[in-house]
């Protein structure tokens, strides 16, 4: 049981920094909290990390192509696109969107892993969808097929499969002779590097008494703690039973949104957050394989 714990609360933090990125939306811009976050992390890193990675450089230098891709699919695009949706969606929306990270991570497992796809796999997939775009269109399907996704929807959509292909990736790419802190760290320096150009030009809003709470959170809490505590989770139990636990998000996410943005919750949010996580859970429990092997088949 202690294993489930690293992704619980995992999730919890990052359904905690949802909602402080629909409040750093009207105190800080995207691109001042996405640097600032990485930075204050790898601040904090440093003096107990860098002598560690410096002494084993030799071992770290064929692995940077891979480190690199890492950081900047789990920690630049996944993060930065987030805090960007923040600005054109509610957090309650970014929360349900974020739920439908277990189930591209099962489509990108049964292609790039060799999983085999089960017939809970599929339809799981189909109510879960079709729980997201009952909460995306406002409760109106229909008008989401003539107009299509808002700009901050599909902006958490895309957060969210790079976030689904980073964890591929992790369980893909084993680095024994890294710690899982050490691989962190590096990763954390990544996203500082990639993302100081767009800081740079950017518009600034600079650092106060009302944002710099949101930036330590998301420094400390969002960029170390949480980060951690999944990356132990995948090595532990693996991507798709850690992957589930994103069932949460939208339940931990509504909740707080309401209390502490009083975003209204409507029926719709209910019925598409019941329908995502059902279809998600439906995924996970229902293991018949789409296709009966041969052999059973003749054995029968």
């Amino acid at each position: 049981m202690g294993a489930y714990a690293l992704p619980l609360g995992a999730v919890l933090i990052w359904s905690i920094n949802t909602v402080v990125s629909k409040l750093a939306a009207d105190s800080i811009s995207a691109a001042e909290i996405g640097f600032f976050r990485w930075l204050v992390a790898a601040v904090l890193f440093t003096p107990f990390l860098l002598p560690s990675i410096w002494r084993q450089r030799a071992d770290i230098k064929p692995q940077l192509p891979k480190i690199i891709a890492l950081g900047v699919l789990g920690m630049v695009i996944y993060q930065t696109m987030a805090y960007y949706a923040a600005h054109y969606t509610t957090a309650t929306h970014m929360g349900i969107i974020g739920s439908l990270t277990p189930m591209l991570v099962l489509a990108l497992a049964t292609v790039m892993l060799g999983q085999q796809l089960t017939r809970g796999a599929i339809w799981g997939s189909l109510l879960a969808i079709a729980g997201v775009a009952l909460v995306v269109s406002s409760g109106k399907p229909a008008q989401l097929l003539s107009e299509g996704l808002n700009l901050g929807d599909a902006m958490m959509f895309l957060a969210m499969l790079s976030y689904a292909v980073y964890n591929i990736l992790l369980k893909r790419w084993p680095m024994p002779r890294l710690s899982t802190l050490q691989l962190l760290y590096l990763q954390i320096l990544v996203a500082v590097v990639v993302q100081l150009p767009l800081y740079l030009i950017s518009p600034k809003t600079g650092l106060n008494a009302s944002n710099l709470p949101l930036v330590g959170f998301a420094g400390i809490m969002a960029s170390i703690a949480a980060p951690l505590l999944w990356m132990k989770a995948v090595q532990s139990i693996g991507p798709g039973r850690s992957s589930m636990f994103f069932n949460l998000i939208p339940i931990f996410t509504a909740i707080m949104a309401y209390g502490v943005l009083q975003e209204p919750l409507a029926g719709y949010h209910a019925i598409g957050g019941v329908m995502t996580v059902g279809g998600l859970l439906l995924a996970e429990l229902w293991k018949q394989p789409l296709r009966t092997p041969r052999t059973s088949i003749a054995q029968a």
